[in-house]
């Protein structure tokens, strides 16, 4: 057995020597990062402002977006941020953070997406009860214990991976903290310990595998006995997007854990963590929304509803404050003349209106 050392910081994997590769990476992570925050953030706006979109379905969608936000955020800009300062080091306490963090966001998806499959289930399978089997209190439940199942998991995971003595150095091959990682540090002795709580979360992520094909296998069948083919074809559009994302994030995450000793390489790891940690989050929203009519009208009407709360808004406060003689009005700096006269007719004996910038409008 090695001796233990102390670590205050551990050192990640550079993505290049020379200052050039080191900016071209920080450039395409930054690119991949803003089209992670501007489609993920568009689904959002989207299902939050159209009400047509308050559904099951969109409710775990949204989950999903802003999972995909907190796991791609979680690595990208630190990775960024050595390339661009050409640096490697990160702290132990935030190594902590991240390995945190992405378990928990990961994990949290993973049940997500499990939930996700028994909602299309309830949805083609046995449509009469959906009402019933996915009502919004148990939206809200089911959406509650996939959060709170991957923060348990990511608790548990964290504390015993960072409680091994380590042995091997601070160098992580890997562009941030990363179980597997970390444990090649770890003494051999105790590294047995997080193997067993590695073996017992594969047979978790299995299980939801197995979930979801099942669930899967009961669609297709109910989906070929539909007699026209339009309702197939609907009935297959909106399980493609969902199926897509799983197989990219089931095959990509146990390729990364799974995959033999034997074939393993820095480049093929880095290649592995690139699949399963940056590219869901940021082709998820593109694949939900290419196929899929209803996010594509709310995207579109996204500035309508702005334009339309903005003038419910202010016609409420002029309507508000109105009296017979005298009209308090707020921000009259930035509406038109002629509004404020059609506006201000409510208050009877219109003649002409004194704008102020600020201040009271009053008959003249």
């Amino acid at each position: 057995m090695s001796n233990s050392t102390s670590v205050t910081e551990f050192l990640l994997l550079a993505f290049a020597n020379t200052r050039e590769l080191q900016l071209l990476h920080f450039w395409l992570f930054l690119g991949i990062y803003l089209a992670a925050l501007l489609g993920n953030g568009l689904v959002i706006t989207a299902i939050a402002c159209d009400h047509h979109l308050h559904t099951p379905m969109y409710f775990f969608l949204l989950n999903l977006a802003l999972l995909d936000l907190g796991s791609i955020s979680s690595t990208v800009p630190k990775a960024m941020a050595n390339s661009l300062w050409n640096t490697r080091a990160i702290s132990y306490p935030g190594c902590a953070a991240q390995v945190f963090l992405l378990v928990f966001l990961i994990s949290a998806e993973c049940f997500l997406l499990t939930v996700m499959a028994y909602d299309r289930y309830v949805a083609i399978c046995k449509p009469l009860h959906y009402g019933t089997l996915l009502g919004s209190r148990a939206c809200v439940h089911m959406a509650a214990a996939a959060w709170g199942s991957g923060f348990l998991y990511a608790v548990l995971h964290t504390a015993n991976t960072f409680s091994l003595p380590l042995c091997q150095g601070n160098a992580v091959d890997q562009f941030f903290c990363e179980i597997p990682q970390i444990l090649k540090l770890a003494c051999s002795d105790a590294y047995l310990r997080e193997v067993g709580v590695l073996v017992v979360s594969v047979s978790f992520v299995f299980g939801c595998f197995v979930f979801i094909v099942l669930s899967y296998g009961q669609i297709f069948r109910a989906v070929l006995r539909i007699p026209s083919e339009q309702g197939q074809h609907k009935a297959f559009s909106t399980c493609l997007p969902h199926l897509t994302v799983v197989f990219l994030f089931v095959s990509t995450g146990m390729f990364a854990y799974l995959k033999p000793p034997s074939i393993s390489s820095p480049s093929l790891d880095l290649l592995v963590a690139v699949l399963y940690s940056v590219v869901p989050p940021a082709l998820n929203p593109l694949i939900y929304s290419m196929r899929n009519h209803e996010i594509k009208d709310a995207l579109r009407k996204l500035p309508q509803i702005q334009m339309k709360s903005m003038h419910t808004t202010h016609v409420a406060e002029v309507s508000v404050k109105c009296t017979t003689n005298l009209c308090q009005l707020i921000g009259s700096n930035v509406l038109e003349r002629r509004l404020w006269t059609n506006w201000l007719s409510n208050c009877g004996n219109t003649k002409e209106v004194s704008l102020s910038p600020y201040g009271p409008v009053s008959w003249l």
